[in-house]
């Protein structure tokens, strides 16, 4: 499959078709591009009204062309599209760029259209970027090649850069040749009708030369395939994302609170969380990271040294840095007094180490020596403000001296005045040490150096398989569609759990106040009542939970009260469910939303009825490994109630992980299952119980 993108990035010929004779056009800018980054092959313009453009031979059409043609970028009105695909097929064309618009984004008209498109392009084994896009780019000296309509030709370098929007990527362009980022390939992929993320993702995967890549993405085409592709393309090369939507909250008609909590941002976050992918809030971000990622590697450990000359600069970079999950310890002793006796009495060691106002390259050099030298540090940032006499470009070329470019420890640098900003960047730039203007665009990329190193350090392992009744629940499952049913009953839901070998609390179904009250005496008080009826979801709504009942007679008493409470309110009564009532560990939760697009998200949080009010929990997409749980868990904000707080003794957190891996395999054996929550889930020191479960299933046209 990757092979077929060699014509796009790597073409020895390449026709524009459209190409114009007046500036200013997209079809005249395209060509120019190409001429004037001196792309190393063959070029045809295709243009029926010119006999040459740009100096160069026109032809009327692709077919006239008297030599074979690799590449073809199209730019003609989209009308002639079609035609025009349909003549490169014929003439054996390997790839399309079509810049053309007026297909699938301005609505069902042009989205058939382009269905035609892609089943032309197919029919003719050719591979297709866009349409809608603003091309592609390869800054390897062998093709030279800028197949956009951007003005600016980034420097060559090691990231490959996808942007889902052509507008943005022209902006992505002129700032990556500002800040010297060194771009490998770019591609605009426009409405993705053929060329996607995913064949992207696995040709950058095969390409030494590609060390890092970036990706803004407006959707996901495949996410069950970008999951696989990422997580294996991850642990060789970092990948970058800035996915735009995060304030469409996705919401949801959820009768779990699953459903309601599981946006589509936080699924998204979970998705690239769980495959090693590193998630940009902005652009800005993006292009901060992909500095730190294309000349560093990621540290072995969150110890941050801080080397400034003045207090304000040390003290938020300290604080920026703890904020995200590095450590700014104080340096080790012997380091300490090396530093004393070279710098200034004034000067502070510890860590940040402070050079003070007066602190000249030299003092920069020596300081950065030693502490490269403490065992007990992992990285270090370097952080200038310019007093007078002392130059930008002397202190950045400071740093490189003391191996800022060459030491296995990463370091980075904050240049924060403007007087020599652009040479004294540039100097560290050539030697491989990242430069930012501001102190916290350090510190997010020096952590998510840090993230991308756990990462690679996470072990990788498959979903556990669990010895379950599979048979058992899709008996229950049939019967719930048979019957129309959109929700199983409690009962159901929780032999449903038994089935895939969650424990449940003891319970049994009972019709009459007799039956009640002997099967609370069997199970043991206190005792639980809940009211039975098809219609009722949330029972505490409708007053039909009645808890702690210590007597026979409360039972009896509760029994009624639920009867009662449906009739009142016109519900179908079909009995009640005793249960034993469980005091004793933490309430939790663990459920499922099904999503159109990613299918299952898990959840696990703080549970009861404070689940929606404290939001304190964590998502996982389908399927969740073992590792995965344990980083849900460790992401709750609540965790330390779980661990043992003022004085309770911690619940079973391997119970609990066991419970997310069980709800993760029944979700994926059964994916008639749209919403779960086992909630409340009773976690104790001795084991985990599920004491109410709500289920909803698809309709039973969607099986």
């Amino acid at each position: 499959m990757t092979s077929s993108l060699e014509p796009l990035f790597r073409p020895d010929s390449i026709a524009v078709v459209g190409a114009s004779r007046s500036p200013g056009t997209i079809g005249h800018q395209i060509l120019h591009n190409l001429v004037t980054h001196g792309y190393q092959g063959a070029l045809y313009p295709v243009n029926p009204h010119a006999r040459s453009v740009h100096s160069i031979p026109a032809y009327p059409s692709v077919g006239a062309v008297p030599d074979p043609v690799e590449l073809a970028v199209v730019v003609v009105p989209k009308d002639r599209v079609l035609e025009v695909v349909e003549e490169c097929g014929r003439k054996g064309v390997k790839g399309l760029v079509v810049i053309s618009a007026g297909f699938r984004e301005v609505g069902p008209h042009g989205e058939e259209k382009e269905k035609r498109l892609v089943a032309r392009t197919q029919a003719h084994g050719m591979r297709l970027v866009g349409p809608n896009c603003m091309g592609l780019l390869n800054t390897d000296l062998r093709w030279s090649m800028n197949a956009t309509f951007a003005p600016t030709m980034p420097p060559s370098g090691p990231v490959s850069f996808l942007s889902q929007s052509g507008a943005l990527g022209v902006t992505i362009l002129d700032y990556a040749a500002e800040l010297g980022l060194g771009i490998r390939n770019f591609i605009s992929v426009g409405n993705k009708a053929d060329v996607s993320g995913n064949d992207l993702l696995e040709f950058w995967e095969e390409d030494p030369e590609t060390r890092v890549v970036l990706m803004y993405l407006e959707n996901f085409g495949n996410p069950r395939k970008f999951t696989r592709i990422a997580r294996r393309v991850s642990r060789r090369k970092p990948i970058v994302v800035v996915k735009s939507g995060r304030s469409a909250a996705g919401a949801r008609a959820a009768s779990s609170h699953t459903g309601a909590l599981a946006g589509a941002d936080s699924t998204i976050d979970a998705l690239l969380g769980q495959c090693g992918v590193l998630r940009a809030n902005t652009v800005q971000e993006l292009f901060d990271f992909s500095m730190a990622f294309a000349s560093s590697r990621p540290p072995e450990g969150n110890r941050v040294a801080v080397v400034t000359n003045a207090g304000g600069p040390g003290i938020i970079l300290a604080d920026a840095c703890e904020a995200r999950g590095l450590r700014v310890p104080p340096l080790s002793e012997g380091i300490q007094d090396r530093l004393r006796d070279v710098l200034p009495e004034e000067a502070s060691v510890r860590n940040p180490v402070d050079l003070v106002a007066s602190a000249t390259a030299e003092s920069y050099q020596v300081a950065l020596e030693l502490v490269l030298q403490d065992g007990e540090v992992d990285a270090v940032i370097a952080a200038f403000v310019p007093p007078l006499g002392v130059l930008q470009v002397d202190v950045a070329q400071a740093i490189v001296d003391a191996g800022g470019g060459s030491s296995s420890k990463p370091v980075l640098a904050v240049l924060m005045g403007r007087e020599g900003l652009p040479e004294g960047r540039n100097r560290l730039r050539d030697a491989g040490v990242p430069a930012y203007i501001f102190p916290e665009s350090a510190a997010r990329s020096l952590a998510a150096l840090h993230r991308y190193r756990r990462w690679l350090d996470r072990p990788v392992e498959e979903p556990r398989r669990f010895q379950v009744d599979s048979h058992a629940v899709r008996e229950i499952l049939d019967e719930v569609q048979g019957e129309g049913r959109s929700h199983l009953t409690e009962p159901e839901g929780l032999a449903v759990l038994h089935a895939y070998g969650i424990p449940v609390v003891p319970h049994e179904v009972v019709g009459s106040e007799e039956e009640a009250t002997a099967a609370a005496e069997r199970l043991g008080l206190p005792a639980v009542v809940k009211l039975l009826s098809p219609g009722v979801i949330h029972k505490t709504d409708v007053g039909g939970v009645h808890l702690d009942l210590g007597e026979p007679e409360a039972v009896a008493r509760a029994f009624r009260e639920v009867a009662s409470a449906a009739e009142t309110r016109g519900l179908s009564f079909q009995g009640a469910l005793v249960a034993s009532h469980l005091a004793d560990g933490h309430e939790a939760v663990v459920g499922m939303a099904w999503d159109p697009v990613f299918g299952p998200v898990l959840m696990v949080g703080l549970g009861g009825i404070l689940v929606e009010a404290l939001g304190d929990v964590a998502f996982g997409v389908h399927p969740v490994t073992e590792v995965d749980a344990r980083e849900m868990l460790a992401s709750l904000r609540g965790r330390s109630l779980l661990e043992g707080a003022r004085g309770r003794p911690p619940v079973d957190l391997e119970a609990l992980l066991e419970v997310i891996q069980r709800v993760s395999q029944l979700v994926g054996d059964h994916h008639r299952i749209r919403e779960l929550d086992v909630n409340p889930l009773l976690v104790r020191p001795d084991g985990a119980v599920a004491v109410d479960a709500l289920v909803a299933v698809a309709p039973p046209a969607a099986r």
